[in-house]
């Protein structure tokens, strides 16, 4: 065992350091809630109330939301926060942000148990407290970044012979986020084959618990819902498939058994899989979903770049023969981009995130071996320099890239609808109708978290229009609320509706006639709604 002299305190400094980078300024980056979270938020407040869901579903084990069937373990865990801190941005996030803070202690578990060397350990610690990867996305309400912990703490436990805690974590990861749903299975068959443990009665029962009914629910209609959205085969696949069948110059039999659904599908999940560890989507641009990573920023620190190639060569030639702990870790490393490899957008940053916190742990063990190789021949103060670096870039990430992030992509998270719901809530006795435009995803989620509005009042009112359509639930009113798509508001407004008055709440592309009362910008002061009286 390599060890650092006070590693405890230096442990405890970087947990507390990641924990507050994770809260400082949380209601305010992201600049505002996307629609995912307000439905998460929303969830855990109706249960809290009322120990249903929003469609009356009693302690449900998948919440139908939009017609996407959002997993059970983050909407739970967030019940705790909301009911302390309220329904907030805060309180939604919170779930997060402490499971960002828990991995960078399990990541420094993990590296410790697998290298025995307490400098590769505090090193993955770090880079985990302050890559870009894993503290964006502990800043957002998402069930990925609670996955990733769940998945990490059982695989350590694993890796210490503790079955029974290991398979605990685990099997919640399946019901927390969909990714894990086909990595977890996958690594639990791969870490059977390695290391063949025995498995007491309460082992069969945990895997009974929480993986048949995973199982049954996986290949139910609801349970593949959201597969449906990222397939890799779908309208647009078959029609890549039909022209290159009509542009090939092999017979049509031949042309049909080269250009198929199995030979597209393994051809896109074989580039998609690479794509996970190339230079471009780890250090350069990240994912193409600015959601989940500032567009054209990496997810890793630039200077790592070096690091993470040479340790990812050099760790198959790792072998601690005694425990054998890089087996399984090399099984996780191939597993990893499976899931996110299946689906359509390839490498995306939050299907991806089973990978986590691997590539950080790689760098490290990168780091620390290329020095005790060379450190002959580098300078004594270069794992100084290394580590200012380090610090030089989180800087110009906090101070320079999220704020100029914040300015540009606050439409893309749904920001004003806070405002505008505060405006309409002190105006609301006003009026006999309000209308709402849908130019921004699902508004009416943003009225029942920001008022928020009683859950048994939402489900059982009788102006509640929502209907299934397009693999979709769409709501059209409740209350005095109509919310309309936003080519047709104007038609809407324009109809007679005698002794009717109404506040339009529309966007700039579709302004509604009326008496102009307000509007709220973006961040980049480009006009997001309009507010109007008629």
């Amino acid at each position: 065992m390599q060890k650092v002299k006070n590693w405890p305190y230096l442990l405890l400094l970087l947990v507390i350091s990641g924990l507050f980078l994770r809260l400082v300024r949380l209601p305010d980056f992201p600049p505002g809630l996307n629609w995912d979270e307000a439905s998460l938020g929303y969830s855990a407040y109706s249960l809290l109330k009322t120990g249903h869901d929003e469609w009356g579903s009693a302690s449900p084990l998948i919440f139908r939301a939009f017609g996407d069937y959002k997993l059970p373990s983050y909407i739970y865990l967030d019940v705790v926060p909301v009911a302390f801190l309220g329904l907030n941005p805060s309180g939604v996030r919170l779930p997060s942000v402490l499971a960002g803070t828990c991995l960078i202690l399990m990541s420094f578990l993990l590296a410790r148990q697998i290298f025995k060397d307490d400098r590769i350990a505090l090193l993955t610690a770090l880079l985990v407290a302050i890559e870009p990867w894993s503290l964006f996305l502990s800043r957002v309400g998402l069930e990925a970044n609670l996955a990733a912990f769940l998945i990490c703490a059982g695989i350590v436990f694993l890796l210490r012979h503790k079955i029974t805690p290991g398979l605990l974590f685990l099997g919640l990861s399946v019901w927390t986020y969909n990714s894990a749903r086909l990595f977890t299975p996958l690594f639990l068959l791969a870490y059977w084959v390695i290391r063949r443990p025995k498995l007491s009665t309460v082992n069969y029962l945990l895997l009974t618990v929480f993986f048949v009914p995973m199982l049954l629910q996986l290949f139910s209609p609801s349970g593949q819902a959201r597969y449906k959205w990222v397939s890799l085969i779908d309208q647009g696949a078959i029609n890549r498939i039909n022209e290159l069948r009509l542009n090939s110059d092999l017979p049509e039999t031949l042309s049909r058994i080269f250009f198929n659904k199995v030979s597209y599908s393994l051809f896109t999940f074989t580039v998609n899989y690479l794509k996970h560890f190339s230079p471009d989507f780890l250090f350069f641009s990240g994912g193409s979903n600015y959601q989940f990573n500032i567009p054209g920023y990496g997810l890793l620190s630039l200077i790592n770049l070096p690091f993470f190639y040479l340790g990812l060569l050099h760790l198959p030639g790792f072998h601690d023969r005694k425990n054998r702990v890089i087996f399984p870790l090399l099984a996780w490393l191939f597993l990893a981009p499976i899931p996110a490899s299946l689906t359509r957008d390839a490498p995306h940053t939050l299907r991806a995130i089973t990978l986590l916190p691997l590539p950080m742990l790689i760098s490290a063990f990168g780091a620390v071996k290329i020095w005790d190789r060379l450190k002959t021949h580098l300078p004594n103060y270069f794992p100084i320099v290394w580590l200012v670096c380090l610090i030089l870039s989180l800087e110009y990430y906090t101070t320079t890239v999220t704020p100029a992030y914040r300015t540009a992509y606050s439409w893309s998270w749904q920001y004003g609808y806070r405002d505008i719901v505060a405006y309409v809530r002190n105006h609301y006795s006003e009026y006999d109708r309000v209308i709402v435009s849908k130019r921004y995803g699902e508004p009416h989620i943003f009225f029942l978290f920001y008022w928020p509005w009683d859950p048994v009042a939402y489900r059982t009112d009788p102006d509640l229009i929502r209907y299934f359509k397009s693999d979709w639930y769409w709501v059209d009113s409740f209350a005095k609320f109509r919310f309309v798509n936003d080519w047709d508001l104007v038609e809407y407004v324009s109809q007679p509706h005698p002794g009717q008055k109404y506040l339009t709440v529309s966007s700039p592309d579709n302004a509604a006639p009326g008496t102009p009362l307000g509007q709220i910008n973006f961040l980049d002061g480009q006009p997001a709604f309009i507010i109007k009286e008629n």
